[in-house]
């Protein structure tokens, strides 16, 4: 099997001051805690993963994504429950796309084979077919059941908890990681005292990438120092850094604080195995702002994004839809990941050309928490081997377009939402205008 990930990430040189990266630019990191916290992450890469938020689902659609290259369908049976089910008819191996769900029944394109959680099943934690071909064939089609894993709705997302085989009896499933991981209660948070704005965006890279880009909280000042609106992160800020950080069995947590004044917090990043990423400011039960980022490995060079800027602020929907606040935002949100895009790509395609190996990579001061990702990463993909049973043929792409929603080469979600901004505008601004003109 080949090695997807980086093994090289070793370094113990954590107290490394960062070197300038341009002239006249210095971000520093020291260590506050000298003696580390030993503990160590207990969840691996099989566990939950937030795929899609619960507006994605819609009434009698299919909803084609992938994990770990793995083809999956999700929707509502006919009690409104979320399935996450194995693209795979039991019959012959078709996929069910080009099939139909009607009122929790599906059937497949290929023979007509209806599947469904009721009927002459008792269980309804089997997905049983009913019919096949022709009524000859029931007693048959009764023995045939679908492949699931465990699905849920938590705070407006759709979660599945994949793990090393599907089954097609739920009773049979067991957890490695309880959902509460990712509530957001669990962590401090009322999701009551918020509003969000959301964007789902998909790469073509590899998705541990994207959660050590996400992690690396300092490359804002220098990629994003033009895009984020705030005036204490951009290129030409003097900013030197403490760094604090916290391993438990369920996540690992970086909190920064501004050197020159040691009790002042500029950021926290929370990482939530296998693929959420908390970033906020301030103790939880206090902070006017969090931003959750859930990453999605779709499959080799494939991963998905769902990002939710959850605030306390601006919740009037009125003037928030009178300032366009929430199509700004998005447009913020697709430049930063624009911008981060020729950099996860180019990392991506340096790794699995080998052209990057150990002595080209040093770690600095910053790193620390760089390197406990890839540690547990290396650790977790060692264990559970996700890749195991692909098969890693390039040319096996038929999926790519049913799958990537919104690939950035497309553009297609911000173009959506730049036109929304000149609608609105035009609306808003306009319209009046030519409305009074008229009547002079």
């Amino acid at each position: 099997m080949e090695n997807r990930q980086i093994n090289f990430f070793k370094s113990k040189d954590f107290n490394t001051v960062l070197k300038p990266f341009k002239e006249g630019t210095v971000v520093k990191i020291d260590s506050l805690d000298s003696k580390e916290n030993q503990k160590e992450l207990k969840v691996g890469l099989f566990g939950w993963y937030a795929i899609c938020p619960s507006k994605e689902l819609k009434k009698n659609k299919l909803h084609y994504f992938s994990l770990y290259d793995e083809p999956l369908i999700l929707y509502r049976d006919e009690s409104e429950n979320v399935r996450c089910i194995k693209n795979i008819c039991p019959h012959r191996g078709a996929s069910f796309f080009g099939g139909t769900l009607s009122d929790g029944v599906i059937t497949c394109p290929y023979h007509g084979a209806k599947f469904s959680s009721e009927g002459s099943c008792q269980n309804i934690d089997r997905i049983t077919c009913s019919h096949i071909v022709d009524n000859n064939y029931d007693n048959y089609a009764k023995r045939i059941h679908l492949s699931q894993y465990k699905a849920l709705e938590k705070n407006g997302y759709v979660f599945v908890h994949f793990s090393k085989n599907s089954e097609t009896d739920l009773n049979n499933t067991s957890e490695n990681a309880p959902i509460s991981n990712h509530e957001l209660s669990d962590s401090g948070f009322s999701q009551e005292d918020y509003v969000y704005e959301e964007v789902i965006v998909d790469f073509k890279c590899d998705w541990s990438r994207i959660i050590e880009n996400h992690l690396d909280i300092l490359h804002i000042f220098w990629v994003h120092g033009d895009t984020i609106p705030d005036k204490e992160v951009n290129k030409n800020v003097l900013v030197s850094f403490n760094q604090k950080i916290n391993v438990t069995p369920k996540y690992f947590e970086s909190t920064y604080y501004y050197k020159n004044e040691p009790s002042k917090e500029f950021i926290r990043i929370k990482f939530i195995p296998p693929g959420r990423i908390l970033i906020y400011k301030g103790d939880p039960s206090i902070s006017r702002y969090l931003q959750v980022l859930d990453h999605i490995p779709l499959g080799n060079n494939k991963a998905r994004v769902i990002v939710r800027h959850y605030r306390k602020f601006l919740k009037n929907k009125i003037l928030n839809n009178l300032i366009l606040f929430k199509e700004t935002q998005r447009k913020i949100f697709y430049k930063i990941f624009d911008e981060d895009y020729m950099i996860l790509k180019t990392q991506t395609y340096n790794h699995k050309m080998g052209f990057i190996n150990k002595d080209e990579i040093k770690l600095l001061g910053e790193d620390r928490i760089i390197n406990y990702f890839w540690k547990w990463y290396k650790k977790s993909e060692d264990k559970d081997e996700p890749w195991e049973n692909i098969n890693n043929d390039k040319n096996l792409s038929v999926y790519d377009k049913i799958i990537m929603k919104y690939p950035p080469e497309i553009k297609k979600l911000e173009i959506i939402n730049n036109i929304e901004i000149i609608r609105k505008t035009f609306v808003r601004f306009a319209a009046p205008l030519i409305f009074l003109l008229l009547i002079i």
